[in-house]
Formats: structure tokens, sequence, C-alpha cells
């Protein structure tokens, strides 16, 4: 997806500990036209997919999420990081690592809004280790649901998430896979470019 790679490359910023921040367009300040070809590139790679929900984690993902899902028609459902006093009845949960925060959270969803019918596209916005999703695959599987596909925005081709996720067998969609990085020059190499 050229439109991202040349963003990536114009506003990415690459730090120490192979951190790639792109928090100036996609997950902290929103680019919502970016978002927009976003999502319509996801709805292109999995229109011969069944989807009847898109789940991500709090909080990057929600907005990539959501502007997914009305291509898709479905609604979005996301992983809360705190049991909150508005979530009643039975959740599922687990536990996610952070790569970038460098901490374990507890995430939960209702069990009302994940079901053994649904069929779930889980999206996000990085993939690095795949710690987030495969929290998120632990939740599906508690629901008794099926995992339809995996939409990532950006992965980092040079961690394993990406190998880890493929070995599950899951059908694992990135649209800019960055194969390496040089914190000297500030040069971003993708994948397939």
């Amino acid at each position: 997806m050229q439109i991202l790679f040349d963003r990536i490359r114009k506003d990415g910023v690459i730090k120490s500990g192979k951190v790639l921040k792109v928090d100036s367009f996609l997950n902290h300040q929103m680019d919502i036209e970016l978002l927009n070809e976003i999502g319509k590139e996801f709805k292109q790679r999995f229109a011969d997919t069944e989807i009847t929900k898109i789940l991500t984690v709090e909080a990057s993902g929600i907005g990539i999420a959501c502007i997914a899902a009305q291509y898709f028609h479905v609604p979005v459902v996301f992983a809360k990081k705190s049991q909150s006093v508005n979530i009643d009845g039975e959740v599922y949960s687990t536990q996610i690592e952070s790569y970038t925060h460098k901490r374990t959270y507890d995430v939960i969803v209702s069990k009302k809004f994940l079901n053994p019918q649904d069929k779930v596209l889980l999206i996000d916005d990085f993939l690095a280790n795949g710690c987030a999703l495969l929290g998120l695959i632990e939740i599906v599987a508690s629901a008794g649901a099926q995992i339809a596909g995996v939409g990532i925005v950006v992965e980092k081709g040079f961690q394993s998430g990406g190998e880890v996720i493929r070995e599950m067998g899951l059908r694992l969609e990135s649209l800019a896979i960055v194969d390496g990085m040089n914190e000297k020059t500030g040069e971003i190499f993708f994948r397939g470019e």
C-alpha cells in the first residue's frame, strides 16, 4: 500500500529499541483520510470473507477498526484494559503484554458482545511480537467464535509476531511490513517494495 509506505517514510520516527513512532498520523493524532484508505484496503483484502464483528484492543486500534467497520457494515468490539463500573455481567479476560509500554494489562470483553456465531476480524495498528493478538485470539476462542482473519496496519517483519500468527494457520493481512530500520539514517525498508 504505497500511500502508507510513503507516509511512514515521511512522518515515521525511528526510536531506539526498534520502536517506530507513527503517532503523528496513525495512533495518537489520526489522519482520517489515510485511515479511510486503510479501511478500504482491509475491506478489499477480506472481501471474500464473512465477518460479523471487528475486534481490537484499547486504545490504538479503535480508530482504525471503526473506520474499517463502515466498509464491512459490522460493529466494533474492543478489549478494555481495565474493569469499569459500566461493564456489567460476565466477561472474557486475558493478559496482554505491551511491547512499547513494557507492561502487562488485564483486558476484558463483555460476554454479551461475542458469541459462538461470530466470525471475527481482528484489527490492530502494530504487530511486533504478537502479544496483543495472542490475547485477542484467546478471547475469541473463549467465546467459541471463529477468527475470520487478522488485519494489521504495520507489521515489524524483523520481529516474531507475524511468524507466530501465520504458524497458527490464521489469515494475516499486513498493509506494510517493515523489514528493517536504520536509526542513524532514518531509512525504513518495506517487504515487497
